[in-house]
């Protein structure tokens, strides 16, 4: 690990942190020194991640406006003010056209109202304090082709374009933003519904990209969407005024 990339000191907060992606981030976030506070709606599960990390558990539903701001306060009352909210949780949910719209629904409750909650809840604090970072996940499921389900792929869009619009709205306040896709990584959510030889991602990306956001050596980035395995983030932070210019590693319509 670069030493640039040390986070000693930061307060970093991961929802759907219990398991699979989650889970490895905060243990890559508590490797680079920074005090983790892990959060998912099953307590066993975070607890487990938490006592791996020596880190916070927090057990709460992101879709909850209440639960979130509850999380925060014992966050911040047992760690300090949040330095790094990494807006992790989602669902794949109910995606057929004849779902329960109920079930339907739930997945942009989790996936896109979950992570204005989180970021609502953290932004006041960091305003005040003129620091914090929000990472954002992301996925590929909101633009390439092949999807098929539409409430998870419209709510990564739906996410995608919020990162990008809360980043233009903080510039002012000096809070950079990012949307991050881990690419397609083996988990529980979609472990059972690929075959061994799909084009699995190494699981290990996504986190060491978050550190490198996390670090501050990337924040000329702020509102771009940065792919783990894809994407060259050492290459991105090297031609930042670049990226910038030519509005690069952003969804965008060609005509």
């Amino acid at each position: 690990m670069a030493a640039a990339d040390r986070l000693d000191g930061q307060v970093a907060l991961v929802t759907g942190g219990g398991r699979g992606i989650g889970s490895w981030i905060a243990e890559e976030l508590a490797g680079a020194g920074a005090r983790v506070a892990v959060a998912a709606r099953t307590r066993a599960q975070v607890e487990e991640t938490a006592a791996r990390v020596q880190g916070v558990a927090v057990a709460a539903d992101v879709s909850d406006r209440a639960a979130v701001e509850a999380m925060v306060a014992q966050v911040e009352g047992e760690l300090g003010p949040v330095d790094l909210l990494v807006a992790n949780a989602g669902i794949s949910g109910a995606g057929d056209w004849d779902a329960d719209p109920e079930a339907w629904w739930q997945t942009f409750e989790v996936n896109v109202l979950g992570v204005f909650l989180c970021c609502r809840a953290v932004l006041p604090g960091m305003i005040e304090r003129g620091r914090g970072r929000i990472v954002i996940t992301g996925s590929g499921a909101s633009y390439l082709p092949g999807s098929r389900s539409t409430a998870y792929s419209a709510s990564k869009a739906a996410v995608g374009r919020f990162g990008e619009t809360l980043a233009k709205q903080l510039e002012e306040h000096g809070i950079p933003v990012f949307t991050i896709s881990p690419g397609l990584v083996r988990t529980e959510m979609t472990g059972s519904s690929l075959s061994d030889d799909a084009p699995w991602t190494p699981p290990e990306l996504a986190p060491q990209l978050v550190r490198v956001l996390a670090s501050g050596r990337a924040d000329a980035l702020s509102g771009r969407y940065i792919h783990a395995e894809h994407d060259d983030v050492e290459d991105l932070i090297r031609r930042a005024s670049e990226v910038q210019e030519r509005d690069l590693n952003a969804i965008r319509l060609q005509r």
